[in-house]
């Protein structure tokens, strides 16, 4: 008999439908898979018989044949074990037709039957909403994420003979895993713990409000680890959109929690130095997301940036500009989100001293040019905050913590956040609204034009520092930030003034130069 049970297959961060036919017959005992599939998915047969087995459920005693359509699509992974295994015990007549029609089935078998979770089923649930069908079948550690999915039913068990169980509408369904979904958790850090650097600590407030990306320079201990690990504090809440796009990618990573729901933080991520660059913007033979991918929606912090190898810093080049990330392996071409705040931080130079105490740098000229070297032009180019910070008094080191803490910034940053809503409200795309960082051109100078003698100040600064006209933009938008935070529908000379200030290594170059 021919049996049919719907899946999907993994392909970046969305899943794709995939149709599991099962065709049971006679003849000599055999059990072959076809249909473009890697090595785990071909020893899904050994799981699947034994699972079958030790479920006291019926083994096919004849020739099992499993094809895997569309066949020109690679399926690789341990999901497929529970919909081969219900499409055989379909086949077999074990199940009726009608029990598994329009619904989908994901699933890792262990030896004893047990259901073991898999990645990307909140990716799987989406795909069903999006196809019309009935729900999907998944492990009870895959439940709490399938139901972040609107619109579809869930169904789930612990292993096979109570899934089959189910099926057969021997036993009920179980019910109340939602419950199981992890709860927020307080991120311990605040934003009152750093001690002075109030130039810093507004520039990074900026770049929380507007999206953009920054870079910390300054001499060891100044704080730039300290700034760059509280940001996160005093991003806005995610929203639903963004959530499901968060979960998502994790869930396809395997980095999501068992029994965990939406994730409810913003995500904070800090590859080390010698991180490769397939590591940090994704890749492998099977393409998975890397490490600016996983920090969408969230911050992705470079800490000690000189020290990464020039060319895995050039690959970040299309994400700070476009915010997504291109990989193309010769079977396909794969494209993941990442949409991340980037803070770098590095040292003046190799020792870590140079412009702070008189006679503690022990570089050459040679030593600090070759040094920065690795920071190539286009690359700064697309970094909107540029920032030196300064050696910290001992005075600064009394008593507790002060300033405002990250609640208060987060209020600031998400009316200033709200503003940018309401204003590209019409540019919406996807359900999420843009952001000062990465709104489109065109839109910004329509709808934030400059006034004549704003925009001469930005363009005599073009002239004096010899900025690009990608970094005239990008001074745009920072003012354009910085105005929504000061709660100013136009951008002031004031804006750009400011905008200018986080200009270092441009200001930097420009005295050099003379």
């Amino acid at each position: 008999m021919l049996a049919k049970v719907w899946t999907a297959a993994l392909i970046g961060v969305d899943a794709r439908p995939v149709e599991v036919e099962c065709d049971v017959g006679g003849g000599v005992p055999d059990f072959s898979t076809v249909g473009l599939a890697e090595l785990a998915v071909k020893e899904a047969r050994v799981r699947v018989r034994s699972a079958i087995r030790h479920s006291r459920l019926p083994f096919p005693q004849g020739r099992v044949t499993v094809n895997l359509a569309p066949a020109d699509l690679r399926k690789d992974g341990t999901s497929f074990d529970l919909p081969v295994a219900l499409a055989v015990l379909t086949g077999d007549g074990c199940l009726p037709l009608a029990a598994l029609r329009n619904w989908v089935a994901v699933g890792e078998l262990s030896l004893n039957g047990a259901l073991r979770p898999v990645c990307g089923v909140l990716a799987v649930a989406e795909m069903a909403a999006h196809l019309g069908l009935s729900g999907v079948i998944c492990p009870t550690d895959n439940a709490a994420e399938a139901l972040a999915v609107p619109g579809i039913e869930v169904r789930w068990a612990d292993n096979l003979a109570d899934l089959v169980a189910q099926l057969r509408q021997e036993q009920a369904w179980p019910q109340g895993v939602a419950a199981l979904a992890a709860l927020p958790v307080r991120h311990p850090l605040c934003w009152s713990d750093v001690r002075g650097h109030e130039q810093a600590k507004r520039a990074l407030e900026v770049a929380a409000a507007g999206g953009h990306n920054a870079v910390l320079c300054g001499t060891p201990g100044t704080g730039k680890t300290m700034l760059a690990r509280r940001l996160p504090t005093i991003l806005p809440p995610l929203q639903s959109a963004e959530a499901i796009e968060v979960t998502k990618i994790h869930s396809v990573a395997g980095l999501l929690p068992s029994r965990t729901g939406l994730l409810a933080e913003r995500p904070f991520r800090a590859p080390h130095h010698t991180a490769s660059a397939a590591s940090l913007v994704g890749g492998g033979s099977i393409p998975k997301p890397g490490e600016v991918s996983l920090a969408h929606r969230g911050v992705l912090f470079l800490d000690e940036l000189a020290e990464f190898p020039r060319h895995v810093l050039e690959t970040l080049r299309q994400p700070l500009e476009d915010g997504y990330i291109t990989v193309t392996r010769a079977r396909q071409a794969v494209r993941f989100p990442a949409q991340a705040i980037v803070v770098a931080a590095l040292n003046p130079c190799p020792c870590g001293h140079h412009g702070g105490a008189p006679g503690r740098c022990v570089c050459s000229p040679f030593v600090l040019e070759r040094y920065l070297s690795r920071l190539s032009g286009p690359l700064l180019d697309r970094i909107d905050i540029q920032l030196r910070l300064p050696a910290l008094s001992g005075d600064l080191l009394r008593g507790g913590p002060t300033g405002d803490s990250s609640e208060v910034v987060r209020q600031r940053v998400t009316a200033a956040r709200e503003t940018q809503r309401l204003r590209y409200a019409e540019l919406a795309g996807s359900g999420r609204v843009p952001t000062n960082a990465d709104v489109q051109v065109a839109a910004l100078r329509r709808l934030s034009p400059l006034a004549a003698p704003v925009h001469d100040l930005l363009l005599k600064a073009l002239d004096v520092y010899g900025l690009s006209p990608r970094a005239h933009d990008r001074v745009w938008r920072v003012a354009r930030t910085l105005a929504d935070l000061d709660g100013s529908a136009h951008i002031e000379a004031g804006h750009i003034g400011e905008a200018l200030q986080y200009r270092w290594f441009d200001r930097k170059a420009a005295a050099s130069s003379l």
